[in-house]
Formats: C-alpha cells, sequence, structure tokens
C-alpha cells in the first residue's frame, strides 16, 4: 500500500495547540496522512514576485507538509477570482453575484497547473492522490497531462450546483470533463451527487450506473455521496474543557435568566444570515410575550474581506442587527448580540453548550458542521435544541432537528418558538437520536470509507 497525497487549496496541520485552532476535518486528514505515511501539499498562502514552484518542505505532528508559493496575480485571478467570485457563487445559487471574466479562468487554469507542475516529482508509483474541494477540480487532468497514472479522487465540500444552473458556466463542459480523469468523484449528500449524473446524462449525453459508474467524453469514473462529519470524541472532550467551562460559565451568567439563540457562522452570504435576522425579527413580532425573556447571538467570522459581496454582506448585516435592536431593545435587553469575530472550537464549545437553541439557516450549504458540533457539544440531561435549514446538506442525516426552509421568516420563527417551548422528555429524545448519528458517522468514517473506495 502507498502512501497518501492529501492536495489542497491551503494547508493547516496540527500544532501544539490542536483541539483549540484547527478543525476537524484538517485534524482527520493528518491523521490519515500518519497512518499512510503520507504528504499534505497545497499552498502556502504567500505570494512572490515570480513563480518557482519551490517547495517548503516542513514536518508538522508527524505529518510531512510540503508549500508552495504563489504569485501576486495567481491570488488575485486564482483565489479570489475564479475560485471565489466565479464558482462559489454558482455553486451556491448566487447567479446573480457571479463574475465570469477570461482572466480569472486564465488564472485558475495556471494554478492548477502550477501545483500539478510542483506535485508531480513529489509522486511515487504506488501513491495515491486525494484532492479536495472546488479550487481545483481540474487537477486531476493537469496531472494526466504529465504522465502521472496514480489513483486520484476528488471531494467536493461544497453543493454540486443543478444542471440548469453549472450550464451558465462558460466551458462548463471542459471543466466537467476534467473531472472525468480522477478515479473517484465524492460529494457530500446525494443530492448533489444526483444533481452531477444528471448532467452526464442530459447534457454531456452520457451514461450513469447503479454502481456510481458514469461515462462521458470518451472517459469513465466512479461517483458517490460521502457524509463528512466531525471528530465527535475529541469535540465532547474539547466541550469539556478548562477553556469551554469558562466559555459555558461566562455564556450562562450573561444570560440573566433568559434563553440564548446561537448561530455560528462564516460571514457569506451563502450562510443565510440577513434572512436569519428577519426570521429572528418575525419571531419577536409574532411573540411580544418572549421579548427581553430570550436574545440571539450571532458570531460571524470574517473572511474574504476583499470581494466585494463579502463587504456588502457585512454592511448589510451592520444595517439589520442595528435596526432591529434600535426597534425592541430596552435599557436592560438588547435582542441581538452580533460578533464579528473568530473564536478557538474548544471556546466555541462552551458557547454551543449554554445555548437553548441552535440556529442552523443556511440558503445552500455542502453539510455545514456547525450543526453537527453544537449536538456533539449539549448536555445531555438537558440539550438544546437544532433548527436547521432543509438546504444545508447535514438535513439528509440530521432529521430529528427542526427542519425548516430557511427562505421563510414565518416558518423559521415557527421553529424558534417550538424549540423554546419543546419538553424536556421530547428535547432528550431528539438530541439522543442526533447524537447516535455524530457520532457514529464521524470525520473518521468519513475519511476511511472514502480512501477504501479510492483504494478499491
Amino acid at each position: 500500500m502507498g502512501r497518501l497525497i492529501v492536495v489542497s487549496n491551503r494547508v493547516n496541520p496540527p500544532g501544539d495547540a490542536a483541539v483549540g485552532t484547527v478543525g476537524g476535518l484538517a485534524m482527520a486528514i493528518s491523521a490519515a496522512l500518519r497512518e499512510y505515511s503520507g504528504i499534505w501539499f497545497g499552498w502556502s498562502g504567500r505570494t512572490r514576485e515570480t513563480f518557482t514552484g519551490q517547495l517548503s518542505i516542513q514536518h508538522a505532528d508527524g505529518v510531512t507538509v510540503a508549500l508552495v508559493d504563489l504569485e501576486e496575480q495567481d491570488r488575485l485571478e486564482y483565489y479570489n477570482g475564479y475560485a471565489n467570485r466565479t464558482l462559489w457563487p454558482l455553486f451556491h445559487y448566487r447567479t446573480d453575484l457571479v463574475a465570469y471574466e477570461s482572466s480569472f479562468s486564465e488564472g485558475y487554469a495556471r494554478v492548477n497547473s502550477r501545483f500539478a507542475q510542483t506535485l508531480t516529482p513529489l509522486i511515487q508509483d504506488d501513491d495515491f492522490i486525494w484532492v479536495q474541494d472546488y479550487h481545483l477540480l481540474p487537477l486531476a487532468h493537469e496531472l494526466r497531462e504529465k504522465g502521472v497514472a496514480n489513483r486520484i479522487g476528488f471531494f467536493l465540500h461544497i453543493p454540486w450546483p443543478a444542471r440548469r444552473l453549472i450550464t451558465t458556466l462558460p466551458r462548463h463542459a471542459q471543466l466537467v470533463e476534467a473531472l472525468f480523469d480522477y478515479d473517484l468523484i465524492g460529494f457530500q449528500t446525494q443530492d448533489s451527487r444526483d444533481a452531477f449524473a444528471d448532467y452526464v446524462v442530459q447534457a454531456a449525453g452520457g451514461a450513469v450506473n447503479e454502481d456510481g459508474v458514469v461515462t462521458a467524453f470518451g472517459k469513465t469514473t466512479r461517483i458517490g455521496a460521502f457524509p463528512i462529519g466531525i471528530d465527535a470524541k475529541e469535540f465532547v472532550a474539547a466541550s469539556h474543557s478548562e477553556a469551554a467551562e469558562v466559555a459555558f460559565s461566562r455564556t450562562r451568567a450573561s444570560l440573566l435568566g433568559r434563553k440564548m439563540i446561537l448561530g455560528v457562522d462564516r460571514l457569506d452570504y451563502s450562510k443565510g444570515l440577513e434572512e436569519r435576522f428577519l426570521a429572528y425579527e418575525q419571531f419577536l413580532t409574532d411573540h411580544p410575550e418572549q421579548q427581553e425573556k430570550v436574545f440571539f447571538l450571532q458570531v460571524a467570522t470574517p473572511s474574504r474581506d476583499e470581494v466585494e459581496a463579502y463587504q456588502d454582506i457585512r454592511s448589510r448585516l451592520e444595517a439589520v442587527s442595528g435596526r432591529i435592536n434600535g426597534a425592541f431593545a430596552d435599557v436592560d435587553w438588547v435582542p441581538i448580540r452580533y460578533v464579528n469575530r473568530a473564536y478557538r472550537r474548544d471556546v466555541l464549545a462552551g458557547i454551543y453548550r449554554a445555548a437553548h437553541i441552535g440556529l442552523v439557516t443556511p440558503l445552500r450549504d455542502g453539510m455545514n458542521l456547525v450543526a453537527k458540533e453544537y449536538v456533539a457539544a449539549q448536555d445531555p440531561e438537558d440539550p438544546g435544541v437544532l433548527v436547521l435549514s432543509e438546504l444545508a446538506g447535514a438535513a439528509e442525516q440530521m432529521r430529528e432537528a427542526l427542519i425548516v426552509n430557511p427562505f421563510s421568516r414565518e416558518e423559521v420563527a415557527a421553529a424558534i418558538e417550538r424549540g423554546l417551548s419543546m419538553p424536556l422528555e421530547e428535547r432528550r429524545a431528539r438530541w439522543t437520536s442526533l447524537n447516535d448519528g455524530v457520532t457514529h458517522d464521524d470525520v473518521t468514517a468519513w475519511r476511511d470509507s472514502f480512501v477504501e473506495a479510492l483504494q478499491r
């Protein structure tokens, strides 16, 4: 059995403070790399005047990391451009925000070629390669062009869009054809897998059999759904750490007898934050008796500040939260606490446990691990209630949550009220079933199922 080579846009290996600073995905990938004596390859995050392809090799917590610098033009066209202004909004059904510029697609192709150029000398004959996410859709094609014959798998962490959307992308057939140079293509959900299969049949004139073997463009690959999970055991342990206990105690002390509704998201238009704020406003309007008995804490971590759409959503959220607070607040009560900062995962675990409602209502999401983290952090004796968007990939697995249409203010508001008034026995029953799923279908199960399928 050869080494595992993981390729991603950015590399985030665990260090000494892994529980607090590194996500469960990075930890699971690192564990796989240790098991298979592998390499994690990706962009360093740094830019230089001229691309040299020179690698920086590091060793962190038993994992070998290979990093390459890009040019500033690469960052602007490949990362800020095609990845985050073309593919990201398109794959999240925001065609109104998609930017189609030839320089973006050229930069995207150029960086994928540079990744392949730099990675190829590291590959040994019996290695198998696992490529992560939408930044690197054509990487297998570039590697095949350089003579790499190894098994190569791809996993898409975001949704695959419906055929009518993907066909609005210039040269969409060329992009999809490049995916057929992978041996295995993994999606988060059956819905995304089926959307890809529909494209293969209806747009590419290909075929899909019951085993997930797909044929088009004169090539054959295999597709499957591999829903990602969290490191549940580690997250439960983190929720009982000293940092988590402090965060829990501080948060509970701030409640002053009130109940807390919690949202935790990266600041992104796909997360439905504005719609969530308006649904909470609807709840306060529909249930005036709940005013001053509840508040909503939204943690929104800033991201991609250079992209105009992200600047816009931040401004809109500040305006909406300010308006709602102005309309409903009293001298000793603010209905929305809106926080723009990042927290350590162990601190978040304590905040999750203090919340009576976990409000996870993205407008479109590949999976959404916040929903699973919220469940894992709960007190089994007195668990909170998860309100979950039907458009999050997690909804396929987490049916015992209160499933809502995130575009319906009334539906989300009604779910908040139901969650706040839910009897303890029902909360425990729903949480037990949800937690069983989170524990069983964890990140290790996801990793192992994909790697084993790729090896087969």
